[in-house]
């Protein structure tokens, strides 16, 4: 059966569809959003996400931080260093006069919040879950998602429904069977290990970025404990995987160092490969990508997911400002591409430079990142532009 709406429709119910969506209907436009997930699946995810300042101001735009804020814990200084080597920077949210640098909080802890605010008030928004997208097609009039549904007795079937615009926003799982969508990748060949782990000394509310050899890991304050990334060669990180917690954690002292005392417990590892991508073509009309779907970043600077929340919010405000007539349109659709172009570009091109300068130890490279960060160390006018950079992008 197919059913022809008049609003945009949201594939993927995850923080970044969700902020878009609650955005529409802080400004009256209806949305609908496709998830293919039973409510509340996402609750027990632990995966930790960093929060710039300007993701917290959107939040408290939305409503959601009241109920967010308990859970959340505030990065008040950076640290960054590198192993093998002289150099550091502190960078410290008093200076540039924000409340924090940044704050973590579990993808799970961010969805609730995220839901509690929608059941608050649904008008104008409806969320279908446990309906994948099997197919999207887009032509000059419209954007036709067909997604499949479970009916009483639990016999699967298909619905369509036809928007004018289409939002794709679930990181990119249903980008594989749209034709149309073409994606320049680049694999770094490295991995990410990640996991929650005690320390000897209190975290202080101290993020650590720590350059190596081997690519950079960071130690992010979680709670009481602190949260690993812990970037490096597949080979590498094959190795580090394979061994037990202690000897696990007395790697990590090794590499890390002595600023947080020993590490004396680490939970449940996971690992994810890296790579940058981005999509290099999309429809001119009806349909746009956002967040992860349209760019993969590198966590060397924790500025993937932020960059994605700056997506839902553009593409909130242009929507916003259109008549209901040009919803999806050709002309709406690139201004609204061409206001991301900058942000998204520095971005990929950023995290793209801090993985290749600092992840190698070859001669004379460890003096250039040396000075490096002295220099950012020394000149106040580089932190502010780095600091507004990681909070506000572009």
């Amino acid at each position: 059966m197919k059913q022809t709406l008049t609003h945009p429709v949201v594939i993927g119910g995850g923080p970044v569809g969700l902020v878009l969506a609650l955005s529409l209907q802080q400004a009256g436009v209806p949305v609908t959003v496709l998830e293919a997930q039973p409510p509340g699946a996402m609750y027990g995810d632990g995966r930790a996400l960093a929060l710039s300042s300007g993701t917290r101001q959107v939040l408290e735009q939305l409503g959601v931080w009241n109920t967010l804020q308990s859970k959340v814990t505030a990065i008040d200084t950076i640290h960054v260093s590198q192993q093998k080597g002289f150099g550091r920077a502190l960078l410290k949210a008093g200076e540039h006069q924000l409340p924090a640098l940044g704050y973590v909080v579990s993808y799970g802890a961010l969805m609730q919040a995220l839901d509690a605010r929608i059941a608050e008030s649904s008008s104008g928004l409806e969320i279908q879950y446990q309906v994948p997208v099997q197919n999207l097609h887009v032509d000059a009039n419209a954007a036709e998602i067909t997604f499949q549904t479970a009916g009483a007795t639990d016999r699967q079937s298909t619905d369509l429904i036809a928007t004018p615009l289409a939002i794709i926003a679930d990181g990119g799982r249903s980008l594989e069977s749209i034709p149309g969508l073409v994606r320049e990748t680049k694999h770094y060949g490295h991995d990410a290990l990640v996991g929650l782990v005690q320390t000897e000394l209190p975290h202080r509310n101290i993020a650590y970025e720590r350059f190596t050899p081997f690519g950079p890991m960071a130690l992010l304050p979680n709670g009481e404990h602190f949260s690993l990334v812990w970037t490096g060669e597949q080979t590498y990180i094959d190795q580090i995987a394979a061994l037990d917690d202690a000897a696990f954690l007395q790697a990590l002292h090794q590499a890390f160092g002595d600023r947080v005392g020993k590490f004396l417990h680490i939970g449940k590892r996971g690992r994810f490969p890296l790579k940058l991508s981005k999509l290099e073509q999309t429809f001119p009309a009806h349909c746009v990508v956002i967040g992860n779907a349209a760019q993969t970043m590198h966590p060397v600077a924790g500025q993937g997911f932020n960059v994605g929340i700056r997506d839902a919010m553009a593409l909130a405000r242009n929507i916003a400002a259109s008549s209901a007539a040009e919803w999806g349109t050709v002309h709406r659709l690139a201004q609204y591409h061409q206001s991301r172009a900058r942000d998204t570009g520095r971005g990929l091109i950023f995290t793209d430079f801090l993985v290749n300068v600092f992840s190698n130890d070859l001669i004379g490279v460890g003096l250039l990142r040396g000075a490096g960060l002295g220099a950012l160390s020394m000149l106040p006018f580089a932190r502010r532009l780095l600091v507004n950079k990681m909070s506000y992008g572009s």
